[in-house]
Parts: structure tokens; sequence; C-alpha cells
């Protein structure tokens, strides 16, 4: 990464917070923006201005103005051009998709009649500007082809390891305001890097639109799966069933075990997680079954309803033992769900209840483009050889087998 320089002097600074704050702090972002779109270049180029290097791919061809909308009004950037090669950046495509589908939500609001003149404000304070019907129709549009196009691209290569759940926004429906299941699927591909399938926006997590979640990612051409973990959800255990039938599910250890320490005597709950999590750890599923076998024995007496939590749902909660040691702690828990989850709800406390549904899919799905950018752009968890090993090992069959077992556990 090329390095950035502000150049905004001490002098400026104090000048602009003894004047306005407001401005202070846009000025502040406006010249930071503008560096990292001149350290963008450089990078680009592989050279500085006026530097000469063997390693320069392009030449600089001026600037031109573009505005960003943000909470702290409008910014005037000057985006670098070159020569032959179009300059790319992130900052208009990362910051201004998520900012314009919060606008667009909160413009609905004013246009629907459903807000109130705080929304008024705080619309003020995010655009820098009032928005009109027709405005705020043709951004909806343009934001609505993108996030279509995102999901239902066609999911191309194998997925070998899919984490879903569900979480929960309030949306006005008939003059009414319900809680609506927003699903989300997120996997790590054969390549080992991550990446966010899809979602969509559904009355409630019924094994129908369990079903029909997953149909979807199936009919996009979701292949190569050798695990799905999930929560206990009675929806999500008959989709997988039905869906990828020979796909074992790997109960999320973490909501396990609340399950469980919830179901003991609070004094003894912290004792029991602890033992839990040594039960996890075991290398082999057989010490995991024989330190099972000694947490029943030690907390039978004073926890049965615990302990019977424990004994049913040990099998599906260890499935991922059939994996080679160092991979498991992947993919035992859907926590990387659960924060992409925390993400979303904080970007929706903003709107408070969404107007319709088409708002929710627009916002949360800005946010989670975003996201899988972020998502994409990390350490890959394994590489194509570690992937190749595996699925030539015995680990697949061991896996298919283990959801045979679960077919059958689940028809009696």
């Amino acid at each position: 990464m090329a390095q950035l320089n502000i150049t905004l002097n001490q002098d400026e600074i104090l000048q602009l917070l003894s004047d306005n704050r407001d401005e202070a702090f846009k000025a502040l972002l406006q010249n930071s923006l503008n560096s990292i779109l001149k350290a963008e270049s450089a990078e680009q180029l592989k050279a500085a201005p006026y530097e000469r290097t063997d390693e320069r791919t392009d030449n600089r061809n001026g600037t031109r103005e573009r505005t960003l909308a943000t909470r702290l009004g409008k910014l005037e950037l000057q985006v670098p051009r070159h020569r032959n090669q179009p300059f790319k950046t992130m900052i208009f495509e990362n910051y201004s998709r998520s900012e314009a589908a919060l606008i667009t939500t909160m413009a609905e609001m004013v246009v629907n009649g459903v807000s109130t003149r705080k929304i008024s404000q705080v619309m003020e304070t995010l655009c820098g500007t009032s928005y009109s019907k027709s405005s705020v129709s043709e951004l909806c549009k343009e934001l609505d082809s993108k996030i279509s196009e995102f999901r239902k691209r066609p999911l191309t290569g194998e997925y070998p390891f899919l984490i879903i759940d569900a979480t929960y926004f309030r949306v006005r429906e008939n003059h009414r305001i319900v809680s609506k299941a927003f699903m989300t699927a997120f996997a790590v591909d054969a390549q080992g890097r991550r990446e966010i399938l899809g979602f969509g926006v559904y009355a409630n997590e019924s094994k129908e639109s369990w079903n029909d979640f997953l149909l979807g990612l199936r009919s996009r051409g979701l292949k190569g799966l050798l695990m799905i973990t999930a929560d206990a959800h009675e929806g999500i255990r008959d989709a997988i069933n039905k869906v990828f039938p020979n796909v074992p599910w790997q109960r999320c250890q973490f909501h396990f075990s609340k399950n469980i320490s919830e179901k003991a005597p609070k004094k003894y709950q912290a004792a029991i997680r602890s033992e839990l999590q040594d039960m996890y750890n075991s290398p082999t599923i057989e010490e995991a079954r024989k330190k099972r076998d000694a947490i029943i024995t030690d907390y039978q007496d004073v926890a049965e309803s615990a302990m019977n939590c424990l004994d049913a749902g040990f099998e599906s909660a260890m499935t991922v033992m059939a994996l080679p040691q160092n991979m498991r702690v992947l993919f035992r828990t859907s926590n990387r769900i659960e924060r992409l989850n925390k993400e979303l709800k904080r970007r929706s406390n903003v709107i408070g209840v969404f107007p319709n549904v088409s708002s929710v899919l627009r916002l949360m799905g800005a946010v989670l483009i975003e996201r899988n950018d972020v998502e994409q752009a990390r350490p890959a968890f394994f590489g194509t050889k570690i992937y190749n090993a595996l699925i030539h090992s015995e680990t697949p069959a061991l896996l298919i087998k283990a959801a045979d077992e679960q077919r059958k556990l689940l028809a009696a």
C-alpha cells in the first residue's frame, strides 16, 4: 500500500475548529480521502508524480471532480485520471454503496409518511440536502439493480463449507409492524476464501422458508458441500435434510453450550460451560465421548435436564470431528455469521422500523456486498493443496455417513 500524506497543517486545523467543528471534520475527511486517491493512483502507476521508474505502468492525465455524500455533508474530491488505463478506487464503491442504501431507505420513510421530525433531521445530516420522490425512486432503481445482480449471481466452483443463520428486522406491512426473518449464507470455497453467497427476507423461519432459501442457493449452482454449520432450528434441519441430504449438519457448539447451561442451576453453569469446551477440544471423537459421559455422570443429579440435552445433541455438535484437527475450529460454530448479523443490526438501528421489505433488502444487501468485499480480501483459511488432500482422505466418507445417521434420526 502506498504511503498517505495528509496535507492539512496545525494552523488550518485550529482555525477550522475555532470557526465550525462540523466544517473542520468535513475538511479533514475531504483532505484524507483526496490523499488516499493520490496514493491509490501512485500505487496503480507504480510511480509517484514526476517520478521515473522502470515499473511505471501509465501516465497521469489530470483530475476530475466528483461529489461524495457523507454524514458530514457533501465532499468535493479530486479523482485522478490516467492516460491509458482507467483509475480504480475503492472509496466510492465501498463507502457510497451502503451510504446510498441508508439514504434511500430513510428517504422512503419520509416520502411514505411514516417518518418523524427526527428522521427528517437525520436525512438532512446524512444527505446534506433534501430528496424529492422522483430522485429517491431513481436512487432505489440503481441500487436495487446492483443488489439483485449480487443476489442472483451464478455460483461457480465448489464451496465445501457453508454457514447459515437468520436475524430479525421490524418492517411495516399492511399498517402493522411485524418481524421479518433475514436469512444469510456465508461460505468458504475450495481455495479457502470466504464469501457471502446469498440473503433473503422471509415471513419467519419455517421449514418452507428455509427450504426455499437453500433451494435458491442450489439452483444458482452451489455444489461441493461437505458440511453445513447452523443452530438447531427445526426449519434449518428439515431444509438441510431435503435440499442437501448427503451433507451433514454441524450444530453450532456455542449455541449448544448455551442451550445446555441455561437448563442447569445458575451456580453450575460456568463449570459446565468450561467442561463442555474441554470436550469440544478433544483430539478424537472417542475421547470426546468419554468426556461427555464424565460430564453427564458428574451433573446428572443436579442438572438432569441439561444433561439430557447434552446426551441428545452430542453427535450433531461433534460432526466437525471428521475434519482434520487444524480445521475444526474454523467451522464448529456460526460465530462468523453472527458477527455479520451484529453489523446488520448496527446499521438497521438508524432506521428502527423499515417502511417495506424492499428497503430491508436494499440496505442490508448493500451492507453485505460491502462486507463481502472485506471478506474476499482477507487471507484464505487454507489452500488448494490442503483442500485436495482433504477430499482424497476418509473425511468425505465420514461426513456422508454422519449425514445418513442424522437423516435416520430425523425420520424416527
